[in-house]
C-alpha cells in the first residue's frame, strides 16, 4: 500500500462563500459590500481569536479586482496608495513593526483622502491594541466587528455539510472525536476532512473512528519526525 503523505499545513482556497457565518451574518454581509466597494463605510476593523476567520476574510476579499492583501511584514511599498488599488487589506496589525506602524498610519490617511477602502484585523479591539495611539485612532475610524467563533454544534454541522458535498459518508463518532483530539479552528478541521477523504480512498476503508485514529497517529508521527 502506498504511504499517504499528509499535508495538513496546506492553505485551502479562501472565498466569502466558504466563510462559516455562524453568528456573523451582519459581518458577512458587510464583507460582500466591501468586495463590491458598495459600503457606505470605507473602513472596517475585525478582531477575534486566532482561527476565527480574520485572514480567511481578508484573503477572500483579496481575490476581488483592485484589492491588495498586506501582511504585517510586507515591504514598505505595499503601504503606499496606488491608483489601481481600491481596497487595502491589512492583516495582523498587532504584529506591525514600529516603522510599519508609521507606514500604516500614512496609508490610512491616503485612503481617506482618495475615498478608497480598508479592512484591517487584530486579536483585540483597536482601543487596546498594542500599537501607537494615532494608529489605534485610525483603526477605529469605521466599523469594528468581533468575529464570533462557531460552537461545536455549528462546526459539526458545517463539516457534515462539507463531507456531504464531496460524497463522503462519516460515521457518527468521527467529528465529535476530531473536535476533541485535533486543532479546533475551522481551517485545520476542513484540511483534516480533506485528508480523511484522501486516506479513505488510499486505503479503501470507510471513514470511521479507527480510520481517523490511524490518520491522527500518522500526523503526529510526521510532526515529531520534523522536530
Amino acid at each position: 500500500m502506498k504511504q499517504l503523505v499528509l499535508d495538513l499545513g496546506a492553505e485551502p482556497a479562501h472565498s466569502l462563500d466558504t466563510f462559516q457565518v455562524g453568528e456573523n451574518a451582519e459581518l458577512a454581509h458587510l464583507m460582500h459590500q466591501f468586495a463590491q466597494r458598495a459600503s457606505r463605510e470605507h473602513f472596517a476593523y475585525l478582531w477575534g481569536d486566532s482561527g476565527a476567520g480574520k485572514t480567511h476574510l481578508l484573503q477572500a476579499l483579496a481575490a476581488s479586482p483592485g484589492a491588495r492583501y498586506i501582511p504585517f511584514d510586507a515591504a514598505e511599498d505595499q503601504f503606499v496608495h496606488a491608483d489601481d488599488v481600491s481596497l487595502y487589506l491589512l492583516d495582523d496589525c498587532d504584529r506591525l513593526s514600529p516603522q510599519r506602524q508609521i507606514d500604516a498610519f500614512a496609508l490610512f490617511n491616503q485612503i481617506r483622502e482618495h475615498g478608497t477602502y480598508m479592512v484591517s484585523t487584530g486579536p483585540v479591539p483597536p482601543g487596546v491594541l498594542g500599537v501607537r495611539e494615532d494608529l489605534r485612532t485610525r483603526m477605529g475610524w469605521g466599523l469594528v466587528y468581533q468575529i464570533k467563533g462557531l460552537s461545536d454544534d455549528e462546526k459539526i454541522a458545517a463539516l457534515t455539510q462539507a463531507a456531504e458535498a464531496r460524497g463522503l459518508t462519516l460515521s457518527a463518532s468521527v467529528l465529535p472525536y476530531l473536535l476533541s483530539h485535533f486543532k479546533r479552528d475551522m481551517r485545520s478541521l476542513a484540511t483534516m476532512l480533506d485528508a480523511l477523504d484522501q486516506y479513505s480512498l488510499e486505503t479503501q476503508r470507510p471513514v470511521t473512528l479507527p480510520l481517523l485514529r490511524d490518520l491522527l497517529l500518522q500526523e503526529n508521527q510526521q510532526s515529531e519526525s520534523k522536530e
